[in-house]
């Protein structure tokens, strides 16, 4: 009675055993031989080989269900007995449906990391315009009416906008008592985040407002012979600038570059913080002792916009505004600065979904029970 039994697990659980292996046998030799070896042969999503591990796991569960269900059947009778109570009964069918599931599964992982070999070439045309930001860092973008601080909002909008653009050229001028170029024009978006990031009021010892010399150094930083739109966008809250930005502006407007003005900061103003080695130790005092107080300067930066023939935009503490001013920027003219040649790898995951397709089709038409052709001949008797 031990050795009997109605399902036979040395004998069929092996078959299930050596699937498993020669699966990962499979998956680990194209893995680690024909991946590194095969010139452009590369995954998609590596990270859903992973699943191969947990339908391993679920084998091991159907290993432990079969063993089980073989233990409480012979505690009602011997295998001979069960198989003349039920004929249709089948010992094989159920493990070998299991393995043709297995094998499906596997060629649906294959199929979800999307094994891509060859290539074509993708003649992209690179369009867009130049803009070049131009922004405030004197130490009245330290005040905090808009929060956490004009500055750092400011640098956080920069951001957001450069990862809206596409194709399109970008440069950075900072300034305060005078202006410097922190990044030529470029449409190295990644170069122009790291650039902007280090951006604050220590990196331009002279402090002011020179907005006139900050739009005439972006303006020369413009290439001379591009045909594409040009524009201009200055972020500052416009306090005590000292050289004649009207000038200035309209001496870009008559080259054929637009000015924009975002306003940073409250009519109301907000004082100036004092930091040292991160910490907030008091506020920005005159010569005679009272609190300084630095309020935005709406009219002069609505004067300059209109001069570069823009517009003015003021932030507030949910949107500093550039999203209206580069709808506007988009609708400048375009030039095609270069012409790349993309390698686009071809996807291969079909092959390995339609033999999946396949397996379970054949699994769905295959009877859960053995077929009994005697009782069936009988009928027609």
């Amino acid at each position: 009675m031990s050795h009997d039994t109605i399902y036979p697990i040395r004998k069929y659980v092996f078959r299930l055993v050596v699937v498993e292996i020669i699966l990962w046998l499979l998956l680990l030799t194209f893995w680690f031989f024909i991946m590194p070896s095969v010139t452009g042969l590369v995954v998609q999503r590596p990270l859903f080989l992973w699943a191969n591990v947990g339908l391993t796991i679920l084998s091991v569960l159907f290993i432990l269900l079969y063993h089980w269900k073989n233990k409480k059947l012979l505690k009602f009778s011997t295998s001979s007995v069960f198989q003349k109570i039920v004929p249709s009964f089948s010992t094989i069918v159920p493990i070998n449906k299991y393995i043709l599931w297995r094998i499906a599964m596997f060629f649906l992982v294959i199929a979800l990391i999307n094994p891509r070999f060859g290539s074509k070439e993708l003649d992209a045309k690179i369009e867009g315009i130049d803009l070049i930001i131009a922004l405030d860092v004197s130490n009245s973008m330290m005040a905090e009416d808009i929060q956490p601080n004009r500055l750092t909002r400011a640098k956080m909008a920069i951001e957001q906008l450069i990862n809206k653009l596409h194709g399109d050229r970008v440069g950075l001028v900072i300034f305060a008592g005078e202006a410097y170029v922190q990044l030529p024009i470029t449409s190295d978006y990644s170069a122009a985040k790291i650039f902007l990031d280090v951006v604050d009021t220590d990196i331009i010892p002279v402090q002011g407002t020179a907005i006139g010399q900050a739009i005439e150094l972006s303006a020369s930083s413009f290439e001379k012979n591009s045909t594409s739109g040009k524009a201009i966008i200055v972020v500052t809250d416009g306090e005590n600038h000292e050289d004649d930005a009207l000038e200035a502006a309209t001496a870009a407007m008559e080259e054929g570059i637009k000015v924009y003005t975002i306003g940073m900061g409250s009519l109301n103003g907000s004082p100036i913080p004092i930091v040292r080695r991160g910490k907030k130790i008091g506020f920005k005092k005159d010569k005679k002792g009272n609190t300084v107080v630095s309020k935005l300067n709406a009219d002069a930066l609505r004067e300059i916009a209109d001069a570069g023939d823009g517009k003015f935009t003021r932030a507030t503490m949910s949107n500093v505004g550039l999203d209206s001013i580069l709808e506007d920027i988009n609708n400048l003219d375009k030039n095609e600065f270069e012409t790349r040649q993309y390698e686009d790898y071809e996807d291969r995951f079909q092959i390995f979904l339609l033999v999946c397709v396949l397996l379970l089709i054949i699994y769905n038409i295959l009877p859960d029970k053995k077929l009994n052709l005697s009782n069936k001949t009988k009928l027609f008797d």
